[in-house]
């Protein structure tokens, strides 16, 4: 019962925890099965509160899902709880962009572009937010690249 009382927790990080303290599996099974009867346990209650905590912190919508499979969330209830077209997840990812790189020059070169693109990747966003995003940047280097300028 400690382990609710701090957050929420998914069967599978119960199970596991019980697991680890040595609990046989037909006990955890059992105890599982009445918290989650008695509304102690919930997967829903837990992805619901893990999308917004995650969101929160700046995280995307393809990193979010792959914790929650992690923590044994069935597809179902992440489809329920992360919405791939919900327009948050271009905030969030257009906050976490600038305040990462808004102190930096407005010029990217295609290697500081990449480094950017890397970043929000690795947030967990799709390609579409990370283009939709990027298209924010005041300037981009042009095709030619700087040594294509003329001196002046």
């Amino acid at each position: 019962m400690g382990l609710l009382t701090r957050r929420e927790h998914s069967r599978l990080e119960l199970f596991r925890k019980l697991k680890a303290k040595q609990f046989l599996q037909d006990e955890i099974e059992t105890l599982l099965d009445c918290l989650e009867q008695e509304g102690l346990q919930s997967d829903a209650r837990f992805a619901e509160s893990y999308v917004y905590s995650r969101a929160q912190r700046g995280f995307g919508p393809l990193r979010i899902t792959f914790e929650l499979k992690g923590r044994g969330i069935s597809g179902r209830l992440i489809e329920t709880y992360v919405d791939y077209e919900d327009q948050a997840w271009f905030e969030i990812a257009c906050r976490e962009y600038r305040k990462k790189f808004d102190s930096h020059m407005p010029v990217l070169t295609r290697k500081e572009q990449a480094r950017r693109t890397r970043f929000l990747q690795a947030r967990g966003f799709t390609s579409d937010i990370i283009h939709s995003t990027l298209a924010q940047t005041p300037e981009t280097e042009s095709p030619s690249g700087p040594e294509g300028r003329e001196a002046g």
